[in-house]
């Protein structure tokens, strides 16, 4: 896997602006903000005797020397560089690395902020996956009815404080869905809605255990979270106006930095 961040803004500035000279309020005036941009490249294969089945480096090169370019002619122009494509730049991406990576790209995904990305798999190009994180904060306490008090204070430790504990959940959402013919992917309002709706408002500020019927019964460890949202969207994003052809696909819950669950409907 190969990271590298990039910032890039469509627009060309007018002929009289090249000949300014920059100055301490700036030239020309900063007007809006610009695109952010992240390129995240996943290659498999075989690792051979020295170990490596690919150099890091030679990704590295090869995004810097063929995608990033590529990336910024798609979005440079007059135009809202927002409007481009997105499947057929993530799609162009791929088939502009594999020659140059012994045809070792598994998947490209393209962050288009900290929280979103569009990912295409090599074997796969007519399907997109986006994922959105959003987050939530809400306390907690672990405890197993079916267990005696003794055996949570064994087991859980210092989360089975009877007054409980809090978190900064963040939740990442992965959907499935077609590329349609203009080589575009729907916008993620209406899954932000939904998520919004059925998973962020019941269990935002809330304590789980006490405030919310999904826990009452249920110890809400990050991994019965992760499950709980999983069964609260599926279905729902089928039927998702905007987004035809939809699919969940996976829910990943991040109870601390170092402490995650993933969940696929298995």
């Amino acid at each position: 896997m190969c990271v590298t961040d990039g910032s890039a803004a469509g627009g060309v500035l007018p002929p009289e602006a090249t000949e300014k000279f920059n100055t301490w309020g700036g030239w020309p005036a900063m007007r809006g903000l610009s695109r952010w941009y992240e390129v995240e490249v996943i290659c498999k294969g075989d690792a051979d005797e020295t170990g490596y089945f690919i150099n890091i480096s030679e990704i590295d090169q090869a995004v810097r020397e063929q995608t990033l370019p590529y990336l910024q002619d798609m979005i440079s122009g007059p135009g809202d560089p927002a409007s481009a494509p997105i499947g057929e730049v993530v799609r162009g991406m791929i088939n502009g690395l594999q020659p140059l990576l012994q045809e070792a790209v598994a998947e490209v995904r393209l962050h288009l902020t900290p929280m979103l990305s569009m990912g295409i798999e090599s074997e796969n190009m007519d399907k997109v996956t986006i994922r959105h994180e959003y987050e939530f904060s809400a306390a907690h306490r672990l405890h197993c009815d079916s267990l005696s008090d003794e055996a949570n204070r064994e087991v859980f430790g210092k989360c089975n404080n009877p007054e409980g504990h809090g978190h900064n959940y963040v939740v990442q959402v992965a959907v499935a869905m077609p590329i349609d013919p203009m080589g575009d992917v729907a916008h993620v309002e209406e899954l932000d809605e939904l998520v919004d709706t059925v998973v962020i408002k019941p269990f935002d500020h809330k304590h789980l255990n006490k405030d919310t019927e999904e826990f009452a019964a249920l110890n809400p460890t990050v991994e019965n979270i992760t499950k709980m949202v999983w069964e609260k969207l599926t279905g729902k994003v089928d039927d998702l106006g905007s987004m035809p052809g939809a699919e969940l696909v996976e829910v990943k819950v991040w109870e601390t930095q170092k402490t995650s669950c993933v969940y696929r409907g298995e």
